[in-house]
């Protein structure tokens, strides 16, 4: 039916409805984003798999590290149980017991100062005058090296430093077991070459105590050093192995 009159054509169009481009274009982007959610919904529902708060590539390192040290750690029995046939088979017990007895001399020959070693390290060097530079400052230096976990210490390439070792003032230097060393001292000593270092330029300690006084001390960190002074033990005059079972506790 056509409409003639004027005032209904012009409610027919206002009621007719009109679609413009930049409707058509907001619609596009409104179904665009609900994809990109419920993409994205659907990936936080995959990974809620993993418990925590750690990511899948973390969970593969951790993973990774746990198989690393199953693997040692199987290694290391395997190792133990190749010493244990050893020592229970009757034809390699002698020979087993003779190696482990040889490694263990070598260990207490270093240890005690009567074998040449060899290993990373660091070297001090120690200069000044008298009043910078006592026995007592190099027997404090002996003793935080030990306690930084130093193997072997040596002075001046002439005297291996041992448990029973002793440090007195001297004249021109200071007596280290019955002999006169002069200045400067050069101690090497073998160990950890960080932790050492780290052990002599500690707030307060030896370079602090030397500086202090007007003299210095220079430390090197070695990855190689040789000590080839050789410790003199002497028989004991007073002391002996006690009797089996009179042990101290």
């Amino acid at each position: 039916m056509k409409i003639t009159n004027p005032a209904w054509r012009r409610l027919v169009r206002a009621f007719r409805p009109h679609v413009s481009r930049s409707q058509i274009a907001g619609a596009v982007l409104l179904a665009l984003l609900g994809f990109a959610a419920a993409v994205q919904v659907r990936a936080l529902r995959t990974d809620s798999g993993y418990p925590g708060t750690a990511s899948r590539t973390e969970l593969i390192q951790v993973l990774d590290g746990l198989q690393q040290k199953s693997r040692s750690l199987e290694s290391e029995i395997s190792e133990a149980e190749q010493v244990r046939a050893r020592l229970t088979s009757d034809k390699d017990k002698t020979s087993t017991a003779i190696e482990q007895a040889d490694e263990r001399a070598v260990t207490l020959g270093i240890l005690a100062g009567t074998l040449p070693a060899a290993g990373p390290g660091i070297k001090l060097t120690i200069s000044g005058s008298g009043d910078a530079i006592y026995a007592a400052l190099i027997l404090n230096t002996i003793e935080e090296l030990r306690d930084a976990g130093a193997e072997a210490i040596e002075i001046n390439d002439q005297v291996r430093v041992v448990a029973s070792s002793y440090m007195l003032d001297g004249q021109g230097g200071i007596v280290v077991d019955q002999s006169l060393i002069p200045p400067p001292y050069t101690i090497e000593a073998i160990g950890d070459p960080r932790t050492l270092a780290t052990a002599m330029r500690i707030p307060g300690g030896v370079v602090d105590s030397v500086d202090d006084k007007g003299g210095h001390v220079q430390v090197s960190e070695l990855d190689d050093t040789a000590i080839n002074t050789v410790h003199r033990p002497r028989p004991p005059r007073f002391a002996k192995p006690a009797p089996d079972g009179e042990g101290g506790d």
